[in-house]
């Protein structure tokens, strides 16, 4: 397969230790704190993943605020948390800065991140924390995924205010074989839980599945978790994570399985998981098999929650599908199919508009009274970043780091600035007056004005 190397995992190997090179001094005790509008705690603002501050101001011109090289490339969506930029890099770090300006306010890394030259494939070197983070109000404690020497991944929980590790432990499942899964995917945190989920390295290499684990936030008790009951592969790793509906229940995308005959493994689909990680429900397109063997599945980009209990799910065939969330239909049983285009990352939601991640170009689509689904604008076919919307104005990145600003109503371009080169499937983050930007540095700070 494109992109495998000959490496020879081992999921028995003795684990490093984890060695924190940068640790606060400060001790604290997490305890319960508020979460302002200008905060924003996890992968698109909210558990729906929308992306979207409805009293931001919109914006006529976009200017250079600050940047910060930081000690590794950065995929991972930054957080806001109280005028702190929460920074995850790819060195194995999270940094704290100062919204203003930029100033470190604390680093914390767990350990050296894994080099490429010993994993089975991939496309980021090394591989650090790749998923965005989440921020837990009920307890202080800024959650992410360290990929180390082993390798395993580890949970970790830093109180947002230090720095200070309070949760550390393993987040691999049992019998998992750890060297080809990669934690790509959003963390997510619901009633005390944080939910992560897998998939594999970029060439699809080794024996991995799809999976969702879930910890409680204090790090203790045992690990829930469901595995994608596929012979191999069918990865959850869409940058945009599990979304959670208001009833708790996970909804996630799943790629492109081993098998192209036979029963339905549950790849490329959408799957509805309840809070404890039971499989309650499942779509997939009538032409799973022939997705799976053409690697042109739906785990590309995450579902796209909508109101009135429906949900929206596209990936790389260019065909989007509407589902009922009470009732995903099994295979083929979608309300509605419609060529839209291929989609990468996560998708921005205004109620029943939809603003998609396609390649060909950001794309709107509604949502009718009617149920069913029409095409908006398109913007110009460089601007295919996961967007985020304040007010009226989106923004999104190019594959060159320039950040878009575009009228959400007409998809006219309203502005633009080079931000420096973003990583795949980078999203930007707006807090104020300011859009925080991931890129393959550090992090820069844009002004809205």
């Amino acid at each position: 397969l494109a992109g495998c190397s000959p490496f020879s995992s081992n999921s028995g190997a003795p684990a490093k230790p984890i060695t924190p090179l940068t640790l606060p001094t400060r001790t604290a005790t997490p305890t319960a704190s508020t979460v302002s509008s200008a905060d924003w705690t996890t992968y698109h603002r909210d558990n729906a993943r929308t992306g979207y501050v409805a009293d931001a101001a919109d914006a006529h011109q976009l200017t250079a605020a600050w940047s910060r090289q930081l000690d590794g490339a950065v995929y991972a969506e930054p957080l806001v948390v109280r005028e702190h930029v929460i920074v995850a890099t790819e060195g194995n770090s999270l940094y704290s800065l100062d919204a203003r300006n930029g100033q470190v306010l604390w680093h914390t890394n767990f350990g050296s991140p894994v080099p490429l030259s010993t994993l089975p494939g991939g496309n980021i070197d090394p591989l650090g924390i790749t998923g965005t983070p989440v921020y837990d109000p009920a307890t202080n404690l800024v959650f992410a995924v360290a990929e180390v020497s082993g390798p395993e991944h580890i949970l970790v929980g830093v109180n947002a205010d230090t720095g200070q590790v309070q949760v550390r432990r393993v987040a691999d499942p049992a019998g998992m074989e750890t060297a080809p899964h990669q934690q790509r995917s959003a963390l997510t945190l619901s009633n005390g839980m944080v939910y992560i989920a897998y998939g594999g390295l970029f060439g699809d290499c080794g024996n991995y599945h799809g999976w969702v684990v879930a910890s409680r936030t204090d790090g203790q008790g045992p690990m829930l978790s469901y595995q994608v009951p596929t012979t191999r592969e069918g990865g959850i790793w869409a940058a945009s994570g599990p979304a959670i509906d208001s009833n708790g229940r996970l909804f996630v995308s799943v790629g492109n399985g081993e098998t192209t005959q036979g029963d339905w493994d549950h790849s490329d689909s959408v799957l509805r998981l309840s809070p404890t990680l039971q499989l309650e429900d499942g779509f997939a397109p009538t032409q799973w098999q022939q997705d799976n063997a053409t690697d042109a599945d739906l785990g590309s980009m995450g579902p796209v929650l909508l109101p009135g209990g429906w949900v929206y799910a596209d990936g790389k065939s260019g065909l989007g599908y509407l589902l009922r969330a009470d009732a995903l239909g099994g295979v083929g049983g979608q309300a509605q199919v419609i060529s839209i285009c291929s989609s990468y990352g996560g998708a921005a939601t205004v109620g029943s508009q939809m603003l998609l991640p396609c390649t060909d170009g950001l794309r709107q689509v509604l949502l009718g009274s009617d149920h069913r689904l029409t095409q908006g604008w398109v913007a110009p076919g460089q601007v295919s970043g996961s967007p985020i919307v304040g007010g009226h104005t989106v923004y999104s990145l190019d594959g060159n780091g320039t950040l878009y600003a575009i009228n959400s109503q007409t998809g006219k371009v309203i502005t633009t600035i080079s931000v420096g080169s973003a990583p795949h499937f980078a999203t930007p983050t707006l807090s104020g007056n300011h859009v925080f930007v991931g890129t393959m540095t550090g992090v820069a700070a844009v002004t809205i004005s």
